[in-house]
């Protein structure tokens, strides 16, 4: 009887030492064709929501005199205020708003097609650890408010204060309702989904948090900052955010820690700071009159390295082989 048990018990058929994996593995469908359908359908969602979230910016921009040809020449700059003349914050509406539609295209073929939970692909655990995600939350926000204050101290000249209270409440009250869906969205896709489906083909957690690192800088290379400052620094530094969130993900087994960096990252960054050439424009306190992209990726590894100190000490890892396996 014991044989019988011991043959049955779980815990030999489960192909990983990490939670994380193992809850890609154990829960739901796994079919390679519908990892193959279910991007396929999120990337569908993705390039076809701007059709849906940005019609009103396309109505604007025709009345105020901007015509389809130019759009049609650059179709970015339908999502820039300056060039078709609306208030900056209907443009962050609709740029959000195409997260939401992916989201939910994405979540639509998770649960009908894998048969999966969200819960699966978020956490290894039973529940979402909102204490690790707040934790993580504020060590990154307070290294980045600390960063830009100190930045405005130290030279003035590249921050001037441009506030407007009501815009910046908008703005502010959008990013709190709508940019965990876009930042969640992405640590789902990218350090969840696509490294728990990797990882059942190459039978380890590094290549995948790799593969999906490189994918994760491919996406953004459309970003502004990208064509301003060159695509070398810039895919640079969206590889080793994705790679330092997939870590966090790995060695935590599970979502919170890298979704609660990456939330505090992108919300306090678009409140603190409004960069020429940032994606999200919105009424920020500052405005960014200098930039150094090469010293704020040498800002970012600094941070990024202080940061997992702080976790590791903080949670006390000890099993680094939590990464690869």
């Amino acid at each position: 009887m014991d044989e019988i048990k011991e043959q049955d018990s779980p815990q030999k058929t489960l192909p990983f030492d990490n939670l994380y994996l193992n809850a890609g593995f154990v829960s739901g469908l796994n079919g390679w064709w519908m990892y193959v359908v279910t991007i396929l359908f999120t990337v569908l969602c993705y390039l076809s929501a701007p059709v849906i979230t940005a019609v009103h910016l396309l109505i604007k921009a025709n009345q105020n005199g901007v015509t389809m040809e130019q759009i049609a020449r650059d179709p970015n700059s339908l999502f820039d205020y300056t060039v078709i003349g609306v208030d900056r914050n209907l443009v962050l509406i609709s740029l959000l708003g195409i997260f939401v539609i992916t989201f939910a295209g994405f979540y639509l073929a998770l649960k009908r097609l894998h048969r999966k939970s969200l819960l699966s692909v978020l956490t290894g655990y039973d529940k979402f650890r909102f204490k690790r995600f707040w934790f993580a939350f504020m060590v990154w926000g307070t290294l980045l408010l600390v960063s830009v204050l100190g930045s405005y101290v130290l030279d003035p000249e590249s921050l001037q204060v441009n506030f407007e209270l009501e815009g910046f409440i908008i703005s502010l009250l959008m990013m709190i309702l709508l940019m965990p869906i876009q930042t969640g969205f992405e640590e789902i896709f990218f350090r969840g989904y696509l490294v728990q489906g990797l990882s059942q083909i190459f039978k380890n957690g590094i290549v995948p948090v790799i593969i999906t690192s490189v994918l994760f800088g491919a996406a953004h290379l459309s970003n502004p900052e990208v064509r301003e400052y060159g695509w070398a620094p810039m895919l640079t530094y969206y590889i080793c955010f994705a790679l330092f969130m997939g870590c966090l993900t790995l060695l935590d087994e599970g979502l919170e820690l890298a979704f609660g960096v990456h939330f505090a990252n992108n919300l306090l960054s678009s409140v603190l700071v409004n960069s020429p050439n940032s994606v999200l424009k919105t009424y920020s306190i500052f405005d960014s009159k200098t930039e150094d992209p090469s010293g704020e990726i040498i800002l970012w590894f600094c941070m990024a390295i202080l940061t997992f100190v702080i976790f590791w000490l903080k949670f006390r890892w000890m099993n680094f082989k939590l990464i690869l396996k």
